[in-house]
């Protein structure tokens, strides 16, 4: 049976962000950006590159969910960060940057220039890069959903259970195999 640390895998990858987000939140603190969050610099970023943007393209461009783009820019607002004004259409909502944010862009870039150095160092220390790790994550779960990988191994635990269920004979994957031969405890 796996570990309670093996099978928390969700939790410690977000423990382990939480830590990351948290340090750099104290590094904005450092340098003069108290008001200035983490999920912010995707913003930023995409603001810079190509302007004021809607509210659908930052959300796009970052790779996230519309709600999150939409929380995210909500946050910005309220630090004075960014400005919303409606689009074309009444539904679209465009956001620009604020003087405020244009004043500290300087500490923002020198703030993430020294993340991205600092991010570069703690890739050295791994046994592979975190970046990589992530990319080929992500990859992954566009293959194949950790949803149907769940249910997956639902089927493969209720065969191991006599609880067999009709389609988990058909599951035809290595890491599936490997995962029956845990069941069985070879």
């Amino acid at each position: 049976m796996p570990s309670v640390s093996e099978s928390a895998l969700g939790t410690r990858l977000r423990h382990a962000l939480d830590l990351m987000e948290a340090d750099v939140t104290k590094a904005c603190a450092d340098v003069g950006l108290a008001d200035y969050r983490p999920r912010f610099s995707p913003v930023v970023r995409v603001l810079l590159a190509q302007g004021p943007s809607s509210i659908r393209t930052l959300a796009e461009t970052i790779g996230v969910t519309h709600s999150a783009a939409s929380q995210t820019v909500a946050q910005m607002t309220r630090a004075g960060l960014v400005a919303p004004s409606a689009g074309s259409d009444g539904r679209e909502r465009i956001v620009r940057l604020t003087p405020k944010a244009r004043r500290m862009l300087p500490a923002i870039q020198a703030e993430w220039a020294a993340t991205t150095a600092a991010a570069a160092a703690l890739d050295e220390e791994l046994p592979y890069p975190l970046t990589r790790l992530v990319d080929a994550l992500h990859e992954a779960l566009r293959r194949r959903s950790f949803r149907q990988r769940i249910a997956d191994a639902a089927e493969l635990v209720g065969a191991a259970t006599s609880q067999r269920s009709p389609a988990a004979g058909t599951v035809d994957d290595p890491a599936v195999d490997r995962y029956r031969a845990r069941l069985k405890g070879e």
